[in-house]
């Protein structure tokens, strides 16, 4: 094999390559550059001269002890959907990207616990569709489930539309394997759901982002699929009237309300505009709208009887202003990817500044109107594109540029808007990264801004666990 390389030293490469072969190892930069991209395309320059793609844990295992042994940096790589620079390498060129896509089996699905054991490069919706198979539910969704993997699900403990009812990852899994940096394996995939024997280990190493080891397996839990499922899609006229709405619905139907989207009109108009296959849900368009789903376990008629009763209850107390449902399974799709295209659609109006943000359900109201004031006056005329996750408390709150600014000109605000709406969130008890992680853009911000004890205690637990500093070097801590 010829391999040609000024970043790491040949010799070294070689000895990586032979644990997985030649067919296995990227070294042609055509090869690695799409593994330097990812979605935003803001960590547009990283490096690297080797990517390897380990087939089995035992592989995964040398590379990490040979990494250790050398001092070379490692950053795993799911399906590179991250947000937050995660599963980038740095400019040196020294760092080796790990991909975990051929670890990508279905080891078991067993029915009477309710549970899989997957490999890590599982892509999610890959998992989803094996569940169905079985008449069983795997309710971790996202936008990006066509390409991510269960992996780097679980390193960044991914949200999504079913957190509200389900959880995040970290709440779906029930055992890991993991590799450390010095090449042991952690082999905890069991399917308990009790079990008190000291510390949670693997809970160390979901949301970790791959800094402590990698994850190489998982058993996640399975759920019996319900047998009804209603969507509808409600109008509303303020952020005051959907929490009295999400409070009746989850009043009156419990675990069953298995969704609800907040939805502000700016980022519902952005799809409309471009995405003509889209089409207004309502007649007339209303300041705000949810998307709300009820799932049974007993009947599709049941669902439907739950549905039409919240509607009506919050139809009758008038904080409701127009309502449809879904007829049928195809319209509720339709209507699922009009939210999942929300994201898409903000790039075509321009540069936005984006907030991943969570705050106690009942302070979203005071949130959005203390935000929309602290965006006017640091940027008149910014567009606020409010959309997401309301029944948990998880809000993308991004910032679309005024119309006439240049994307230079309104980026030049990035880090004051930032402050600005962080500064709320913090004041209200919330969290200024909900579910895309930390990785390289929020570092510096988890730093400055969470107790020292906390700091010193993420640190402790690195340096336990990567004594040679190899593990993602620079992300998170």
């Amino acid at each position: 094999m010829d391999i040609e390389t000024d970043m790491l030293d040949p010799a070294l490469v070689e000895r990586f390559v032979a644990i997985v072969g030649e067919r296995h190892a990227l070294t042609d930069p055509a090869d690695i550059a799409p593994h330097l991209i990812e979605r935003r395309g803001l960590w547009s320059g990283g490096r690297s001269s080797l990517v390897l793609k380990p087939g089995s844990t035992a592989e995964v295992s040398r590379i990490l002890k040979l990494a250790t042994e050398t001092g070379t940096p490692i950053v795993p790589q799911g399906g590179n959907t991250g947000l937050v620079g995660g599963q980038m390498p740095d400019a040196t060129g020294r760092e080796v990207i790990l991909s975990t896509a051929r670890l990508n089996r279905i080891r078991e699905i067993d029915l009477s616990s309710n549970t899989a054991t997957v490999e890590a490069g599982v892509v999610l919706q890959v998992l989803q569709e094996e569940a169905a198979k079985n008449d069983r539910l795997f309710p971790l969704a996202l936008g990006s489930q066509g390409s991510c993997q269960i992996g780097g699900n679980l390193s960044s403990n991914a949200g999504g539309i079913g957190a509200l009812a389900y959880g995040v990852a970290r709440d779906l899994c029930l055992g890991l394997e993991v590799v450390l940096p010095t090449g042991e394996i952690f082999d905890d995939l069991r399917k308990l759901k009790k079990d008190n024997t000291g510390y949670d280990l693997k809970d160390l190493f979901i949301g970790a982002e791959g800094t402590l080891g990698v994850i190489t397996a998982a058993v996640v839990k399975l759920y019996p699929k319900p047998k009804g499922r209603e969507l509808a899609w409600v109008g509303l006229g303020s952020p005051v009237d959907a929490l009295r709405l999400f409070e009746l619905a989850n009043d009156k139907a419990g675990t069953a309300l298995t969704m609800f989207e907040l939805i502000e009109r700016t980022p519902l108009d952005f799809v409309l505009r471009h995405f003509p296959v889209h089409r207004p849900p309502l007649a007339e368009p209303h300041p705000w709208n949810v998307m709300l789903e009820i799932s049974s376990g007993r009947s599709a008629e049941d669902a439907r009887a739950l549905i039409e009763d919240i509607l009506e209850t919050a139809f009758e107390s008038d904080y409701v202003n127009d309502a449809t449902i879904a007829q049928n399974e195809t319209q509720q799709q339709v209507l699922r990817q009009m939210r999942e295209d929300m994201s898409d659609a903000q790039r075509h109006e321009g540069s936005s500044i984006k907030h991943d943000i969570s705050v106690p359900v009942a302070a979203i109201p005071e949130f959005i109107a203390r935000a929309a004031l602290a965006v006017q006056e640091i940027v008149p005329g910014a567009r606020v594109v409010c959309f997401g996750h309301m029944g948990d408390g998880n809000l993308h709150y991004n910032i679309a540029q005024p119309v006439g600014f240049s994307a230079e000109e309104y980026l030049g605000h990035y880090r004051a808007m930032n402050d600005a709406v962080h500064a709320i969130v913090r004041s209200l008890g919330g969290s200024f990264s909900a579910e895309h992680g930390i990785g390289r853009m929020k570092r510096e911000e988890l730093l400055a801004t969470q107790s020292p004890v906390a700091t010193d205690l993420m640190r402790r637990v690195k340096t336990a666990f990567d004594p040679a500093g190899i593990m993602n070097p620079g992300k998170v801590i």
